[in-house]
C-alpha cells in the first residue's frame, strides 16, 4: 500500500484563530479545483427532549437568507460560482461543505461565513422550513430501511447519541421563531469549529481570507448539555407487509483508537464487495435477502458496528440466523487470502479519495475533530500496510462481537437463538 500518495507529500498545515477556530489546510498544484468543509457544534444531540429537530430546523433556516442576500440570491449566487455544496446536521456538529474552481473559493467561503455569522433566520418563513424538516420526516416513515436504522442506534446508543437528527413531527411542530433564534445565537460559534481546505490554493493567503472572514466572530460556549441516558436493548416495530428488515449493532472501538484499522479491517472482510462473507453466505449462496451489509460507524468517544438485512416475512427468521451466525463466526479469524481482496479493494478507495478536494477536506475535517491532528495518505497507508490477518486475529480475540442489539421491522417479532 504504499503508492496510495508520493512520500514526499506534504503534511497538512494548521492554525487556530484566537477565538478559538481551527483551520486545516493541505494545498495542491495538482488540482484545479478547491473545497472546504466546516464543522460547527451544533449538531441534534442539543435539542430539547421535546424539540428533537430544533438543530435541524435552525440549519435550514439559515439557507434562507445571509449577510446582503436574500433566500434566492444565496441560492442564485451559489450556482453562478459553480460551486456544489451541501449542508447536514449530525449528532454533534452542522456541517457546510462546498467545492468549486480555485477561483471560487475566497467569495465561497464569504458566502458560508454569512450563512454561519449572520444568517437572516426570516420569521416569514418559518412554516416553509418546518414543512421541509417534516418531509424528511414523514420520509423516513415511508422508507422502512432507514426507519429501523434510526430506531437501531436510538437503541443501541445511550441517549442523545443516538438521535436521528432530522428530530420527530411532535418536536418540529412545537419549535418557535424564538428557539431558533436563540439556537443559531448559542450553537454556532468560532470556539469548537474547523474550517478545513483542500484543493489549489494559497496557504498564506487562506488565512489571512480565514482571519478577515471569521476573526472577529465572538466565541460563545455552548449553554446546554443533555442528558446521557442509557436506551440500550432490542425491539420490534410492528409493520405489516411481505417485507421484514433487520438490524443488528454491536460495540467496537473509535476511530482514534490505536486498534481502528483491526476493528476496521474485520468488517471490511465480513461486508466489503461481492466477495464479503455477508455478501457471500447470506444472499449469493442461499438467496436469503436482497441486501445485506455491516459497517463500522464511529463518534468521537464510542462506536458500533450496524449491520443489515432486507429480506422476505417468510424468510426473516432464517436471514437473522445466517447472519447472525456470520457475526459470531468473526471470532474465528480472517484469512489471509480474505485480507489481501479487501486490501486492493482499500487501496483503490484511498485513490479515488486522493483525487477528490470534496473528499480530501471532508477528511481533514474529520481528522481534526476525532484525533486534533490530520493523518497523511502516507501514514494511511502505513497503518494499512501494517494490518495482517494475525493482528486482525488477535483483536478480535479480545474483541470479539457481543452485546448485541437487534431491531427488526416487520410482520412478526424474530429472535437470536
Amino acid at each position: 500500500m504504499t503508492t496510495i500518495a508520493p512520500p514526499n507529500s506534504p503534511p497538512a498545515l494548521s492554525h487556530r484563530l484566537a477565538n478559538g477556530l481551527t483551520v486545516i489546510g493541505e494545498p495542491s498544484d495538482a488540482f484545479e479545483s478547491a473545497a472546504f468543509t466546516l464543522l460547527t457544534p451544533s449538531g441534534c444531540r442539543y435539542d430539547p427532549d421535546d424539540r428533537l429537530g430544533l438543530a435541524s430546523l435552525t440549519c435550514e433556516m439559515m439557507l434562507r437568507g445571509a449577510g446582503s442576500r436574500d433566500s434566492r440570491a444565496l441560492v442564485n449566487d451559489l450556482d453562478a460560482m459553480g460551486v456544489e455544496h451541501t449542508e447536514t446536521v449530525g449528532i454533534s456538529h452542522a456541517t457546510f461543505s462546498a467545492s468549486s474552481l480555485a477561483d471560487s473559493l475566497e467569495p465561497a467561503l464569504a458566502l458560508y461565513a454569512d450563512v454561519v455569522r449572520r444568517p437572516h433566520l426570516p420569521a416569514d418563513q418559518l412554516e416553509q422550513g418546518r414543512q421541509v424538516c417534516l418531509q424528511e420526516v414523514y420520509g423516513v416513515e415511508d422508507e422502512p430501511s432507514q426507519k429501523l436504522m434510526n430506531e437501531l442506534r436510538r437503541q443501541h446508543y445511550p441517549s442523545p447519541w443516538g438521535r436521528a437528527s432530522c428530530g420527530d413531527e411532535a418536536g418540529l411542530n412545537a419549535v418557535t421563531q424564538d428557539e431558533i433564534l436563540a439556537f443559531q445565537a448559542s450553537h454556532y460559534g468560532p470556539e469548537g469549529s474547523i474550517l478545513a481546505v483542500a484543493g489549489r490554493f494559497d496557504w498564506q493567503e487562506l488565512l489571512r481570507v480565514a482571519e478577515r472572514l471569521f476573526g472577529d466572530w465572538a466565541p460563545t460556549p455552548l449553554t446546554r448539555t443533555p442528558p446521557n441516558r442509557s436506551t440500550t436493548g432490542s425491539r420490534h416495530l410492528p409493520f405489516e407487509g411481505s417485507q421484514c428488515h433487520i438490524g443488528i449493532a454491536y460495540p467496537s472501538v473509535a476511530y482514534r483508537d490505536p486498534e481502528y484499522f483491526q476493528a476496521w479491517s474485520a468488517v471490511g472482510v465480513l461486508s466489503s464487495g461481492m466477495s464479503s462473507r455477508l455478501f457471500t453466505e447470506v444472499r449469493e449462496k442461499r438467496g436469503l435477502c436482497y441486501t445485506v451489509y455491516a459497517s463500522l460507524q464511529s463518534q468521537v468517544d464510542r462506536a458500533a458496528v450496524l449491520c443489515y438485512a432486507g429480506t422476505t416475512a417468510e424468510r426473516a427468521q432464517e436471514t437473522l440466523d445466517v447472519t447472525y451466525a456470520e457475526l459470531i463466526r468473526l471470532a474465528e479469524g480472517v484469512t489471509v487470502e480474505e485480507l489481501g481482496r479487501l486490501k486492493a479493494r482499500i487501496k483503490s478507495a484511498l485513490i479515488l479519495q486522493q483525487e477528490s478536494t470534496a473528499s480530501r477536506a471532508g477528511t481533514l475535517a474529520r481528522d481534526w475533530r476525532h484525533l486534533g491532528r490530520v493523518r497523511s495518505m502516507v501514514e494511511v497507508g502505513e497503518l494499512i500496510d501494517a494490518v495482517t490477518a494475525d493482528t486482525i486475529n488477535a483483536y478480535l480475540a479480545k474483541n470479539p462481537p457481543r452485546d448485541f442489539t437487534m431491531v427488526t421491522l416487520g410482520p412478526e417479532p424474530l429472535r437470536l437463538k
